[in-house]
Formats: structure tokens, sequence, C-alpha cells
């Protein structure tokens, strides 16, 4: 991926960059498309009933994880208490996803799958909110 450099060459960045945040962001694009890939998946398949909780948390941390990403990529003026409650809510998402899926990996493929990027992208946000310090715990809104 290019975010890598982009970030790296960011005015505000000044030639360094955490590799956290670069984990982070390639993890979140990584999970939100693995994740809606996983609900078009579920809902190909002859057991789609049984697969209802799984598609909805599948979307739900599609779109949880994009928004992390977009936001944490956003080098100018970043509002760290902000982006430390979408890290936050974003591991949250990943870790109960991921939960689900491994439910259904043994008999579809494409939920193992899933699973294993959203415990990437838990971990990923986990480590970037260590990174980022207590200041996201300090500062007031």
């Amino acid at each position: 991926m290019h975010i890598g450099d982009m970030i790296l060459n960011h005015p505000h960045n000044r030639g360094t960059v955490s590799p956290a945040i670069i984990e982070c962001i390639e993890a979140c694009s990584d999970c939100a498309a693995t994740c809606s890939a996983c609900a078009d998946a579920c809902l190909g398949e002859a057991t789609v009933a049984e697969l209802i909780a799984c598609i909805r948390l599948d979307l739900d941390c599609a779109d949880i994880c994009a928004v992390t990403g977009a936001v944490a990529v956003r080098g100018t003026g970043r509002h760290e208490v902000t982006l430390g409650r979408l890290l936050e809510a974003c591991a949250e998402a990943c870790r109960r996803c991921g939960d689900e899926c491994a439910k259904h990996a043994e008999m579809h493929e494409h939920c193992r799958i899933c699973a294993a990027a959203c415990r990437r992208c838990e971990q990923a946000c986990r480590d970037l909110k260590k990174a980022l310090g207590r200041v996201a715990e300090t500062v007031t809104a």
C-alpha cells in the first residue's frame, strides 16, 4: 500500500511516523473490505437464515472500520480524543464480528478469513490506542 508513504510525506509528520498508525489504517481498510465480502458471501449461502447475526455484524464492522481508518489517516488537526474513542469502538466491533464469524469458520471459509481480518484489526486498533498514549484519556473535548 501507499499509505505509509503518504503519511510519511505529510507536512505535519516531518519524516517520522509511528508504525502503529500505518498498521491500523491498513488493517481497518482490509477488515472493512473483508467484512463486506463476508456479508455478501453469507447472503449467497443456502443457510442464510442461520447467518443473519453474522451478516449484521459484518456490515456494522465494515462501516466502523472504514470510518476509523478514514479518521486515522488524517494528520492535520487530528483530535486524539475522537480518534481514541473510534479506535475503542472499532476494536469492539472487530471483536464481536470476529467472535461471530469464528462460530461459522468450520463450515464457511469466508467466515474463517473474516474472523482473522477482524482479529488483526482489533489488535491494530488496540496497539494504536496505546501508541497514542494517555493524551486521549486526559484531553477534554
